[in-house]
C-alpha cells in the first residue's frame, strides 16, 4: 500500500506474518517480516496465501519498528537483522522508502528477499541502496521455462542482478531445484556463467523442491499444478551444485 506520508495519513505496509528467530534468510539470526502481496505466481509457492495484495494485517513502519525492537538483543548479537520477505515486499516501495532508513539509524542489518521482477526505476535505485544485503531468486534462468513456471520473463530480474553487481551490492543468489524443470543441465550451465560474470555475489543457494506448501493451495480451494512432480533429493541438490561448480 502506497500513499503520502502524514499524521493523519501514515503509510502503511500490509503485513502477512513474521518470524522472529529466522535462521535462512540471510546471515545470523533474523527477525523476517513477510509482506502481503506478489505478482508472480510460482507453481512451488510454499506461501501461496501471500499472493492476495488486500489480504494481511496493516502495520505503520513505526509500529513495525517497535516489534522488531524487542529482539533486536537476540539477533545483532549473531551478526543478524532484518529480512523483508513475502509474498514480494518491494511491491510496497513507498513503505520501504520510510522504512529502511529508520533501520538504519537504529544499526540494524537489512535484507531484502525478492525476485527482482521490477523496472530499475529512481525509486527502486533508493530502495537499493538503503538495503544492505539482497537474496535473489533466480527463478530459472531459461525463460521459456521461467514463463511457464512463474507467470514472468526473467528479463527484469536477469537486469536486477546485473545492476546489483554493477553498483557492488552484497547478494545471495537462490535457485529452487525442481525436478524436470529447473534442473537441465543446459541451464544449469548458462546460470553458471552468468553468476560468473557477477562481482558481488556472496553466497549461492540450490534449494530443493519440496510440496509441503500444498495444503494451503488445497485450503484455498486452488489446484496444485505441480502435484505429479517430485520432491528434490540430496542427490538432485550435489548433482545442481557439481555442475554449477559450487
Amino acid at each position: 500500500m502506497t500513499g503520502q506520508n502524514n499524521l493523519d495519513n501514515p503509510i502503511k505496509a500490509r503485513i502477512h506474518s513474521f518470524e522472529s528467530f529466522g535462521a535462512v534468510d540471510g546471515p545470523g539470526i533474523r527477525f523476517v517480516v513477510f509482506f502481503q502481496g506478489c505478482g508472480l505466481r510460482c507453481k512451488y509457492c510454499h506461501n501461496r496465501d501471500t499472493w492476495p495484495v488486500n489480504s494481511g494485517l496493516e502495520y505503520t513502519s513505526d509500529e513495525l519498528i517497535s516489534k522488531i525492537l524487542r529482539y533486536k538483543n537476540y539477533f545483532t548479537v549473531s551478526g543478524g537483522g532484518v529480512t523483508l520477505s513475502g509474498g514480494e515486499p518491494l511491491l510496497q516501495q513507498d513503505f520501504l522508502l520510510e522504512l529502511l532508513p529508520k533501520l538504519k539509524k537504529l544499526g540494524i542489518h537489512t535484507t531484502i528477499d525478492t525476485s527482482g521482477s521490477f523496472p530499475l526505476t529512481d525509486k527502486m535505485k533508493k530502495i537499493i541502496d538503503l538495503t544492505d544485503l539482497f537474496l535473489l531468486d533466480i527463478k530459472c534462468i531459461n525463460d521459456d521455462i521461467c514463463k511457464d513456471l512463474v507467470g514472468v520473463s526473467n528479463k527484469l530480474e536477469l537486469e536486477f542482478a546485473r545492476y546489483l553487481s554493477d553498483i557492488n551490492k552484497p547478494v545471495w543468489i537462490r535457485q529452487v531445484l525442481v525436478p524436470g524443470i529447473t534442473d537441465h543441465e543446459e541451464d544449469l550451465l548458462k546460470l553458471k556463467d552468468f553468476l560468473a560474470s557477477l562481482k558481488n555475489v556472496k553466497k549461492v543457494e540450490i534449494l530443493p523442491y519440496h510440496d509441503l506448501g500444498r495444503f494451503k493451495w488445497e485450503n484455498l480451494g486452488c489446484n496444485y499444478e505441480l502435484e505429479d512432480v517430485p520432491n528434490a533429493t540430496a542427490e538432485d541438490v550435489a548433482r545442481a551444485k557439481k555442475i554449477l561448480s559450487l
